[in-house]
């Protein structure tokens, strides 16, 4: 179940990436945004924003076009705005039984509360993964054969990744033809404590004045902002910076985010590890989120002052990309301890919250860009940073992991 779900997280986040790499070779011109770093000051430019260095050609008949930074901006965040309005209402679907079988509202009937952390971290890996995959053969493909065959491979990809989760994907580990039946009941055992009624209540009002949640949703805002910036712009920052080719772009803009799938889950067994080392839940989860949040950041901020090689910028957005992970086990699963009974609600609530961190990114970003050739990296890198701990902070005064008192179950007495 983990593992198809990595899958399903692959296919799903690689037809969101695929245009952040395409992206270089549909613009003819990058020249909108090359002078925007020190380390470029001083140097010819040519009109692919870099030093002068005539680039490999593309595929001939592939169409491009003249968009400058704040329409890439417009057409990056244009991916999510289905994502926002339909995430909160599957989530709620799901969690009522309704058979779209959304993987958090698995995970309520599927994973043992001490072993949550290790494999929602296994399918949230998918993730990253997506992007270091949709980046490495996005610009070998592009450069190969043009960026219009791209998307046909990945909507192809995502057609057959469909049927397997029909096959395999079961939302009761009671009603799985292939479970074992020790295995059937250690999940039901250790579940006991968190079956609830299958009719869900709401507490609407109840949910919209806890600071827990609220700490949460604001959080996870903030870090979409961090991972936005880092999946839609990595190519393009190295393409205006550095000039290489669109095949070795893809290269190096993936590298960060094949470390960051990994590393989300080694994360995800050291906090399931540390509970069993009688560390506190909450303890756990703040500690995973500040790795995740504050480091990663700060390598954002550095990137315009420590830019002396492309293989300096490729090892910070590495470490940064890699850290950011670590928040897997942290806000994106702390719906689970506060509220398990709302869980998959909550987290596509807050989810399509976050999106709409994904959508205003691009566009302020591409803003930033066009306004401010010279700082406009600098500008957009701050104002992340910024964003990001105002988040953080929230979250570490705020934040609980002990289940809420509108989330336990009501029980009715008759006299």
């Amino acid at each position: 179940m983990a593992y198809i779900t990595l899958l399903s997280n692959v296919t799903l986040m690689a037809q969101n990436v695929i245009i952040n790499i395409t992206m270089v070779a549909m613009v003819n011109s990058t020249d909108h945004q090359s002078q925007v770093n020190g380390s470029t000051e001083g140097l010819p430019v040519d009109s692919f924003g870099g030093p002068n260095k005539a680039p490999e050609r593309l595929p001939a008949r592939v169409p491009t076009y003249d968009w400058s930074p704040q329409i890439q901006g417009i057409i990056f965040g244009s991916i999510n705005y289905g994502v926002m309005l339909t995430l909160a209402p599957s989530g709620y679907l799901a969690g009522r039984g309704s058979g779209l079988g959304g993987q958090f509202a698995l995970w309520e009937k599927w994973i043992p509360p001490h072993e949550r952390s290790r494999l929602c971290t296994i399918a949230l890996s998918g993730m990253p993964l997506a992007s270091f995959i949709a980046i490495l053969l996005g610009g070998l493909i592009c450069q190969t054969y043009g960026w219009p065959l791209v998307f046909y491979i990945f909507g192809g990809i995502g057609c057959v990744c469909c049927i397997l989760w029909f096959v395999l994907v079961y939302d009761d580990p009671v009603y799985h033809p292939w479970i074992s039946t020790s295995e059937k009941e250690y999940i039901i055992s250790s579940l006991v404590q968190e079956v609830s009624s299958s009719k869900k209540f709401l507490p609407i009002r109840a949910m919209s004045k806890s600071l827990p949640l609220w700490s949460m949703i604001l959080c996870c805002f903030s870090h979409q902002w961090l991972i936005t910036i880092l999946m839609v712009y990595t190519p393009t920052y190295i393409s205006s910076v550095y000039n290489v080719n669109i095949r070795d772009n893809g290269i190096f803009s993936a590298i960060p985010f094949f470390v960051a799938g990994v590393v989300g889950i080694l994360g995800g067994q050291l906090a399931d590890f540390l509970l069993t080392k009688s560390f506190r839940l909450i303890t756990v989860r703040k500690m995973a989120t500040v790795l995740g949040v504050l480091p990663s950041s700060a390598l954002i901020v550095a990137l315009p002052y420590l830019n002396s090689s492309c293989t300096t910028t490729v090892a910070l957005l590495t470490i940064s990309c890699g850290l950011t992970s670590l928040s897997q086990s942290g806000i994106y699963i702390n719906a689970l301890d506060i509220a398990p009974r709302h869980s998959s609600f909550l987290i596509g609530a807050s989810r399509g919250f976050a999106y709409i961190a994904a959508i205003l990114t691009p566009a302020i970003s591409g803003y930033l860009l066009s306004q401010d050739p010279e700082f406009g990296w600098r500008n957009v890198f701050l104002l992340v940073f910024a964003i990001n701990i105002l988040g953080l902070i929230f979250f570490l005064i705020f934040g609980e992991a002990n289940v809420q008192d509108w989330a336990k179950e009501r029980k009715l007495t008759h006299l």
